[in-house]
């Protein structure tokens, strides 16, 4: 009977984990950025505490690129700017699951650590694993989900 109720729970997650990451997938739609756009949402309880997408920092043009397509190193990744966003809110990260549309790099790793964050899904993969590495090697439990069409 266990067996059975922690599999109804499973399941109920990863529709809740599909649903969050589509959720993450529109909102990424609001970046400027014309090479990627990464969108982010901070859960916590059930509950939208913050939202990001990869842009500009505050009073910035919202301009990601160069002339050769090059990111700019100021542009902030969607992780970032959810995270410092329920900085400035009385909502606390402590706890909370971290829904981005591409896993996290090495620093936006160590931003989700310090904020408490304890659950990182995602949907596709970064060019580079060490962020997914360090978020393992924390301790935080880290998925990445597939959605379906």
């Amino acid at each position: 009977m266990e067996a059975i109720a922690a599999d109804a729970n499973q399941k109920k997650q990863f529709l809740l984990d599909q649903r969050y990451l589509k959720m993450a997938m529109v909102w990424a739609q609001n970046s400027y950025c014309k090479r990627r756009q990464v969108g982010a949402l901070l859960v916590k309880d059930k509950m939208i505490i913050s939202d990001g997408y990869n842009g500009t920092p505050s009073g910035f043009e919202n301009n990601c690129e160069d002339e050769n397509n090059k990111t700019f190193p100021y542009v902030l990744h969607a992780e970032a700017n959810a995270i410092t966003k329920v900085a400035k809110s009385n909502n606390s990260s402590d706890g909370a699951t971290l829904y981005v549309t591409s896993s996290p790099c090495l620093e936006c790793a160590k931003l989700i650590i310090q904020a408490g964050i304890k659950r990182v899904v995602f949907y596709d993969n970064y060019h580079l694993a060490d962020g997914i590495q360090l978020l393992e090697k924390a301790n935080i439990e880290v998925v990445q989900v597939h959605l379906d069409s």
